[in-house]
């Protein structure tokens, strides 16, 4: 679990306000190591904000970009609305699936990547298109997809 004092950090920057839950929930993942809200923190989350824990995980199932369950260090959110899926799509997912080796919902053995379908990334100017944290990559090609990969394994080196 993410140290108390950096949720406190956290829940202090949006002045412990339940209105902030969704922005509160996306800072929070993002400084988890498994990039995910756990129980507890959902827990630590609503009694702090004094909300129904309910309503934490209303939050946190509704929105793509949220987690529940551990992710890899950079997730892959593909987009599959009718604009990507007409623009390359298909082939984006299968590039990424023989790369990774893994289908969407799905974690690479190393924890490095995962990988999941989202309805939509606003690029559609830019389809077939992905969002790997708050990075936005589109007009993508398999040797873009390659260098993507490359450049994130890099950086964990």
């Amino acid at each position: 679990m993410v140290e108390t004092r950096v949720i406190d950090g956290i829940l202090g920057a949006y002045q412990n306000d339940a209105v902030n839950l969704l922005q509160i929930l996306l800072k929070v993942q993002s400084v988890e190591p498994k990039n995910y809200v756990s129980e507890e923190v959902a827990m630590y989350v609503a009694n702090h904000l004094d909300i129904p824990i309910s309503r934490v995980y209303e939050v946190v199932t509704y929105f793509a970009a949220l987690s529940h369950k551990p992710q890899g260090k950079h997730v892959i959110q593909i987009c599959n609305t009718t604009v990507c899926q007409l623009n390359g799509f298909n082939e984006v997912l299968k590039w990424f699936k023989d790369a990774l080796k893994i289908n969407p919902g799905e974690t690479t053995a190393d924890g490095l990547f995962s990988m999941k379908l989202t309805p939509c990334i606003g690029a559609c100017d830019i389809s077939p298109a992905i969002k790997i944290g708050t990075n936005v990559y589109g007009n993508l090609t398999k040797e873009k997809v390659e260098e993507i990969l490359s450049e994130l394994r890099g950086a964990i080196s």
